[in-house]
């Protein structure tokens, strides 16, 4: 019923707005603070977000409800982003900077504005593409059930490559 996305300002920082795709259609923010808020992720039952943020000093993933009010909470230990649900919304997997892709069980109470957020543990290292990994892209993408990961990365070259120099095309 929603979209999320990430709104750029000319201070360079983001803040996350919604748009209904009924009604007025008129975008509202959702996080709108002093920090860089991006990414957002709805969670599959459309009461949470998660997102990443640098209110710490770094690059963090949070959750908090949607669409508000409520308080945010700080799921990742030692900087994150790119968060995705799994299907069921139990669980939340995000990467590190480290490039390590971590999961989080997730226990979830929108009345009770109440976010139990399990010890992250990892998943396994990833090889991502793009150099550096841009913090707003989407690197990889989760089965419904949490068990398959579809991932961009990269493959190292093993055919020579050869480089011709002053070449000049035929007339």
């Amino acid at each position: 019923r929603f979209i999320l996305y990430h709104r750029g300002s000319r201070d360079a920082r983001n803040d996350i707005w919604a748009v209904p795709l009924d009604g007025d259609r008129k975008p509202f923010p959702v996080v709108a603070t002093k920090f860089s808020d991006a990414n957002g992720q709805f969670s599959p039952d459309g009461k949470w977000i998660a997102f990443q943020s640098d209110e710490s000093g770094q690059v963090e993933v949070y959750v908090q409800p949607f669409p508000g009010p409520g308080r945010r909470t700080r799921i990742s230990r030692d900087g994150g982003d790119q968060a995705r649900w799994r299907r069921d919304g139990r669980e939340l997997f995000y990467l590190t900077p480290d490039d390590r892709l971590m999961a989080v069980p997730m226990r979830l109470d929108v009345e009770r504005d109440v976010v139990d957020a399990g010890m992250p543990a990892t998943l396994f290292a990833l090889r991502v593409n793009g150099t550096p990994r841009h913090p707003f892209g989407r690197h990889y993408s989760v089965s419904r059930d949490g068990q398959r990961f579809l991932v961009d990365t990269l493959k190292e070259a093993t055919l020579p490559i050869t480089v011709v120099l002053n070449w000049k095309p035929k007339p």
